[in-house]
């Protein structure tokens, strides 16, 4: 039987796990609550049957799980309202929230409470996220917890703490490179005679190929791209003309800007 959830700031992410929960038919609405200061915003979530209210009492008080989405600047805040409320032999602790370290929460909690660092995606709403968990003791069965938890919206890794600013920024920000690389490779398709709507769709397939085909075989992009160059064929020659304007470093340059912006984004807030 999966464990009643509770989603603490059910903003953007928040939603978008809860909808993924649900879609993957794992999870049922009324086991999933969701707190928003106005509550009324989360009106259309109420109507799909999830416990909605703006008491984080009442959500943390019939859940096991906690999934914390709030900004970074709010956690604190909130961290102290719930203290009291969370059972130690009861409730694991999921965050969300960027660049807050396990050892800050459980300072103001405290050490007992089980806690996991987890960054999922925008895509745990279809299903597709890259989402990476941690926690700072090692413990076999929290890891797992969530590791079932956000197996059902996508692919889970289990990776050190410190790594995870590296992930926020290739994973969760990560979204938002290849989306945009989506958008130029169609605004290339508008230039060269497809209509707008054409050419965003056959960009944006293109690209779900293209991971599908690491996904599915495992395989290292090399591998993939030498398979459609040919001698002096139109392939080799764009990606030539890319890499001489700098497409693979400023990608990564972009990773590693994120990376370190990542990284004080709490300490911006606090």
């Amino acid at each position: 039987m999966s464990k009643k959830i509770a989603i603490l700031g059910a903003g953007n992410i928040g939603t978008a796990i809860a909808t993924g929960l649900v879609d993957s038919g794992k999870y049922d609405s009324a086991s999933i609550a969701l707190t928003r200061r106005r509550a009324t915003l989360l009106e259309s979530f109420k109507n799909r049957g999830f416990y909605v209210t703006a008491s984080n009492e009442e959500a943390i008080k019939r859940s096991e799980v906690i999934i914390i989405a709030v900004e970074p600047s709010q956690i604190k805040d909130l961290l102290n309202q719930i203290g009291s409320f969370l059972n130690t032999d009861k409730h694991l602790l999921i965050s969300v929230v960027s660049g807050v370290e396990i050892a800050y929460m459980k300072s103001i909690l405290s050490d007992k409470i089980h806690v996991v660092r987890a960054m999922p995606n925008t895509a745990i709403a279809i299903g597709e996220s890259m989402t990476c968990i941690c926690t700072d003791n090692g413990n076999s069965d929290i890891l797992d917890t969530a590791t079932e938890i956000f197996n059902t919206v996508g692919k889970t890794v289990s990776i050190l703490e410190e790594q995870m600013m590296a992930a926020t920024a290739l994973c969760a920000c990560g979204v938002a490179f290849f989306l945009r690389s989506i958008r130029a490779a169609s605004q290339g398709g508008i230039e060269i005679g497809f209509h707008a709507h054409e050419a965003l769709k056959m960009a944006a397939q293109t690209a779900k190929g293209a991971a599908s085909l690491l996904a599915d075989k495992d395989n290292h992009p090399e591998f993939e791209i030498d398979r459609v160059t040919t001698p002096r064929g139109c392939t080799i020659a764009g990606l030539n003309e890319m890499e001489h304007s700098g497409f693979s470093s400023a990608m990564i340059k972009g990773i590693l800007h994120s990376a370190k912006k990542a990284a004080t984004l709490h300490s911006d807030k606090e």
